[in-house]
């Protein structure tokens, strides 16, 4: 697979990341032999970057990527996260305190001494982002990560953590259907040679090989919730995801490797992580960063596709509080 690099300054990695929060039941339920299935086909695909956090599935997703490079021997490069916190309530810490102990509960969890990408997952309101990244850079100089990465965060809050400490990416959603990063934030990513790392990059799974049904959601999903999916407004979105499906079969590839090839057309410096919980959606993701879009190609996805498509909301108000919104 072709390699992007993450960050100025950070490794070499593949193209295509494996996003992991499906590994701890969020869409779904799973097991633990498929999500070492599916580290086994990411890894004979080439890919190389797997990504993942302490609260997925409560440490379970972390658990299963330790005990695959154990199995395996193999050591792919890591990122990790931390900020959400459970109880009393659920909420946001950026405290070293917190942040510190639970850097340490993953490295447990994974089975290593340090990880490649650490990122702050939210950033907690009232915190100065000047203060989250001292005390990521005390991590860095501390040998337990080799770089870090913000989360949802606008582009002032790249600039003003990345002047403290240097940022090595930068997460956020974004795919066909969810566009906001082009306002600001990764053009500010390119500028400061930090990486791109879009989460979602299929949309939540609606561009995949096989037509997309919310009715089939399990009670209790992450997507269950999400207002794009809810039935004032799916039925608004179902034939524009129809019409680019159309689009790629003509072209003659999987739609899933032509969103994928749109996203990282929008950039060198992006790196998308895919999420699956199913070993054989690897083979609908292969190629796509081996296909070149045409002038054609970003002309007829522009028409089938305009900025602003989709209906509803990427998050539910509860799910949009600790993200920031800058327009």
């Amino acid at each position: 697979m072709i390699q992007r690099s993450l960050g100025t300054n950070g490794p070499l990695v593949s193209a295509l990341g494996l996003g992991c929060l499906s590994f701890g039941g969020t869409f779904g339920t799973t097991t633990d032999a498929a999500s070492q299935a599916t580290l086994d086909a990411a890894w004979d695909q080439g890919i190389q970057f797997f990504d993942t956090a302490n609260i997925y599935g409560m440490g379970r997703s972390e658990t299963m990527i330790g005990e695959w490079m154990r199995r395996t021997g193999h050591r792919p490069v890591l990122a990790t996260k931390a900020s959400f916190v459970t109880a009393p309530q659920r909420g946001v810490d950026n405290s070293p305190e917190h942040l510190r102990a639970e850097l340490e509960g993953s490295l447990r969890r994974l089975g290593v001494d340090h990880v490649d990408l650490f990122y702050l997952h939210r950033h907690e309101k009232g915190r100065p982002i000047e203060e989250v990244a001292d005390t990521m850079g005390r991590l860095i100089d501390a040998g337990k990560i080799g770089g870090y990465g913000l989360s949802e965060v606008a582009p002032y809050t790249l600039r003003r953590a990345h002047a403290v400490r240097p940022v090595r990416a930068v997460q956020n959603e974004y795919s066909l259907w969810t566009r906001s990063p082009e306002l600001g934030l990764i053009q500010t990513c390119a500028e400061l040679g930090v990486a791109f790392v879009p989460f979602a990059p299929l949309a939540r799974g609606i561009f995949g090989r096989t037509e997309f049904d919310p009715a089939g959601l399990e009670p209790g999903e992450l997507r269950a919730s999400i207002p794009r999916f809810l039935p004032e407004n799916w039925p608004h979105n179902r034939p524009y995801v129809a019409a680019f499906r159309a689009f790629a079969a003509r072209r003659g590839v999987a739609a899933p490797a032509l969103a994928l090839a749109w996203v990282l057309d929008q950039g060198p410096h992006i790196v998308p992580i895919p999420g699956t919980r199913y070993a054989h959606h690897l083979a609908d993701w292969a190629g796509a960063d081996h296909i070149r879009l045409t002038a054609e190609d970003r002309a007829e996805i522009a028409r089938l596709l305009p900025i602003g498509w989709a209906h509803g909301d990427r998050y539910s108000d509860e799910q949009t509080l600790t993200a920031e919104r800058y327009c």
